[in-house]
């Protein structure tokens, strides 16, 4: 009898071990969550949740990290660093995500900054452009260490419009004057600054600086003032702003081409968004339709368009990547602790669709800033034309020529 009790003792135990195995091994192995806060309703900021969904689901096909799934948990903060500092808090406190990409918008980055330290999250922003993100973390590399920066710093687009610049308008039309306009954010005041410096060194003389309110609705002042000036060209910073400078550019017939950065038109769907004003609009990106800046682009964008739709805007690529570099990093520390994703994320070296993306070290100026130039990210200038984005620089992966609507005046034609 007592001999039957011990072997059924040891039946019922193997089975309930055998029962709990699942639970054990999922208790053990909880899924690696990163927090996505975006601008889900804006046209630059409603790739990101989508694209990092599609990365956690590419790596999940393949068997997670380390056995472990990716997860994403997304927040939409309606354009608000009050509501992306609420979002945040929760994804750290509540949902306990393990690292935050967050936002397109400078301003939420630098709401966003202080609170990576405070709760020791890791935070990368795959579309903020202002400077002062990188060097609030030289100033203070132990509290702001946590954040990195996924995207371009705004003296960094400066100098790659220029470079564009020198190429396009300078040597090809031979254009001699220009006139900055820009929105009136944190993320153009270094944009500004670099074009002032680095545009006389192309051959192009700024003639005026024109910052407007991004709650501008009527531009009709804004493009009379520069038309008299009689620019060749207008040096572009624009992005929260939204459509409104394109289209009345088209309907005010403004005969002057528009260079430079234009966050929006980085999206699809803005000829939709605009009617077909954007129509020989000349912006700057990392990557874009059609244009095999690594082997891992093309494949991304025809994996975006088939699950969404549409083509991704700018955020959407490094939104992509950004999820990947995590993911890696986890890999790579054997952990998800804050300090060893911190270490891990530093020594980056990750060949993405926007290019290859390494950060920038501890001691430089724009530390966990990306690297930029030959080897690792260069940028495109892309056009509007006949409805479709088309990369006309540089010149290695260009598949089309600059060409202009008729109200356009070329500085030659006049």
């Amino acid at each position: 009898m007592r001999q039957h009790l011990l072997r059924l003792s040891s039946t019922v135990a193997s089975a309930c071990l055998a029962t709990l195995a699942p639970t054990l091994a999922l208790a053990a192995d909880p899924p690696i969550r990163i927090g996505v806060i975006s601008e889900a309703q804006a046209v630059a900021g409603s790739s990101i949740g989508p694209a990092a969904q599609l990365a956690a689901e590419e790596i999940n096909a393949k068997g997670g990290v380390n056995g472990r799934k990716v997860e994403i948990v997304v927040y939409d903060n309606h354009a608000s660093a009050a509501e992306s500092v609420r979002a945040f808090q929760r994804a750290v406190n509540e949902d306990k995500v393990n690292a935050v990409i967050a936002s397109y918008i400078s301003e939420v980055v630098l709401a966003l900054e202080p609170w990576a330290g405070r709760l020791k999250t890791v935070m990368i922003t795959p579309g903020a452009a202002s400077d002062v993100i990188t060097q609030n973390i030289a100033k203070d590399y132990e509290h702001n260490k946590y954040t990195f920066h996924g995207y371009l710093t705004s003296s960094s687009l400066a100098e790659l419009v220029c470079d564009a610049a020198k190429d396009l308008l300078v040597t090809q039309h031979k254009m001699k004057t220009a006139i900055i306009v820009s929105e009136d954010a944190a993320w153009t005041t270094p944009l500004d600054a670099g074009y002032e410096q680095c545009l006389p060194k192309t051959g192009l003389k700024v003639l005026d600086h024109i910052r407007f309110s991004p709650d501008t609705t009527d531009f009709t002042p804004i493009f009379s003032k520069i038309e008299a000036q009689k620019p060749d060209v207008m040096i572009t910073g624009i992005s929260h702003v939204g459509t409104q400078p394109t289209v009345q550019w088209k309907s005010q017939q403004v005969p002057i081409p528009m260079f430079g950065i234009s966050s929006q038109a980085t999206n699809s769907t803005f000829w939709k968004d605009t009617n077909g004003a954007t129509e020989g609009v000349l912006y700057q990106a990392v990557s874009g339709p059609g244009v095999a800046v690594t082997p891992k682009t093309l494949p991304f964008v025809a994996a975006y368009v088939k699950k969404f739709g549409n083509n991704p805007s700018y955020s959407g690529y490094t939104s992509y990547d950004e999820v990947y570099m995590i993911a890696e990093a986890v890999r790579k520390a054997g952990s998800t602790d804050s300090d060893k994703l911190v270490a891990a994320m530093e020594k980056t070296d990750y060949v993405g669709t926007i290019g290859r993306v390494a950060f920038k070290p501890k001691g430089d100026p724009h530390v966990h800033g990306l690297r930029t130039g030959p080897g690792y990210i260069t940028g495109l200038m892309l056009q509007w034309q006949d409805g479709k984005q088309v990369n006309i620089w540089p010149k290695n992966l260009a598949s089309g020529q600059m060409k202009f609507p008729a109200f356009i005046k070329l500085s030659s034609a006049r």
